[in-house]
């Protein structure tokens, strides 16, 4: 076996001894000390007496947050297959008169304080189509972590180290999902088990109650430890006394340890968790209307084309160099933030073309505005001249 890969799968040698318990409060008559312990409490062993396993060493002790794996280099694609497809087609969205007052009065019948006057006598003055574009970088990465987990130990099989070397982390495989989805599993790690003395009971199966500090008695509810009802009626719940047998561990002073399910001994093992998830980056091209840009994330767009591959090129030949330069600075930013904590499984690059119209229109002698935007052609108003609630419709 190769030097730094030995596991120990017997118990550390006098873990979990009485000799020195800590402060116990006990009940009189109970079996012996049990451990002051909280509900809280580690999933495994304190770290330092987990066994080294090559791979995997500096593995996280349940704190929520596995160690991340860095894949190895060889684990990276190349560069794309192809150049990215160029579309010469690139036909300007424009809507009629009639498309655009359409949308304007749907949108205008949703406000229950706007008048429809506007509607029906503006007068069109100038309709301007803008070339919209919409470019996302969909990159969808696997990262790797581990962490010591445990489980009650019932007897079962120990897949120790005594059947061979734990495969390393990127050595495992898993079914990759579908892609471009946000996934996650969770895969015991083979050969890395091992029996451990629960270091929450110190291996006796139970710890002291919280309830009632070991002592078995809890303060009266219907006195409130008072032992009197009223000034001289005696309580009969507690007989005067003020406590009562405890309702969580039924005046024994100690309870299960939830950590061993009682057992006293935790099966540990090293739990990859692999995660799956699709990353993206989103660019919208102002073309300075004076439209708000943020609207552009609640309505679809045309998609011009696709690119898909191991690694995308960058777009260089797009007729809007703003797209481009999104492109270029999309990828330099996913390689940098994802080289070193994940694998790159597959990218992806579209562009949408959004609609978008400027409409000016006169009504009552002054000029307003307002816009048409997405493949819904929703509308966007600033400047809505009647808003009265009790205007006439």
């Amino acid at each position: 076996m190769a030097e730094g890969r030995h596991i120990r799968d017997a118990a550390a040698p006098g873990y979990g001894t009485m000799a020195d318990p800590g402060p116990i409060v006990g009940n009189p008559g109970a079996p012996g000390p049990y451990p002051v312990i909280g509900m809280g409490g580690a999933t495994a062993p304190p770290s330092n007496l987990m066994d080294n396993v090559y791979g995997y060493e500096g593995a996280s002790t349940g704190d929520g947050e596995g160690k991340v794996l860095p894949p190895p280099a060889n684990l990276f694609p190349g560069s794309g297959d192809d150049p990215p497809p160029f579309n010469k087609d690139w036909n300007i969205p424009f809507i009629s008169e009639d498309l655009a007052k359409e949308a304007f009065n749907k949108y205008v019948s949703s406000k229950c304080c706007y008048s429809s006057k506007p509607v029906k006598e503006m007068v069109f003055r100038d309709l301007k189509p803008f070339n919209t574009y919409r470019y996302r970088l969909e990159t969808f990465t696997e990262s790797r972590s581990s962490e010591w987990a445990s489980v009650p130990y019932t007897g079962e099989f120990v897949d120790s180290s005594a059947f061979g070397s734990a495969p390393l982390p990127w050595d495992i495989q898993v079914e990759v999902p579908t892609l471009f989805k946000d996934s996650e599993t969770k895969v015991k790690v083979p050969h890395t088990s091992s029996v451990k003395p629960c270091s929450r009971c110190l291996a006796l199966g139970k710890i002291q109650c919280t309830k009632c500090n070991g002592t078995g008695r809890e303060r009266c509810w219907v006195c409130n430890g008072r032992g009197m009802r009223t000034s001289d009626t005696r309580c009969t719940v507690c007989n005067g006394i003020g406590n009562v047998c405890c309702s969580s561990c039924h005046g024994s002073g100690r309870r299960n340890c939830d950590q061993c399910g009682a057992k006293g001994q935790l099966l540990c093992y090293i739990q990859l968790t692999i995660k799956w998830k699709n990353n993206e980056f989103v660019f919208v091209a102002d073309q300075r209307s004076g439209f708000p840009m943020d609207l552009f994330k609640k309505v679809k767009g045309k998609t011009l084309f696709t690119d898909e591959q191991y690694l995308v090129h960058p777009l260089v030949t797009f007729p809007d160099p703003a797209i481009n330069q999104a492109s270029q600075n999309a990828l330099q930013q996913h390689c940098t933030q994802f080289a070193s904590t994940a694998r790159i499984l597959r990218q992806r690059q579209t562009v949408e073309q959004i609609p978008l119209t400027k409409v000016d229109y006169e009504w009552s002698g002054r000029q307003y505005t307002y816009f048409v935007y997405g493949e819904e052609n929703s509308v966007y108003t600033e400047d809505y001249p009647a808003k009265c609630c009790c205007s006439v419709m």
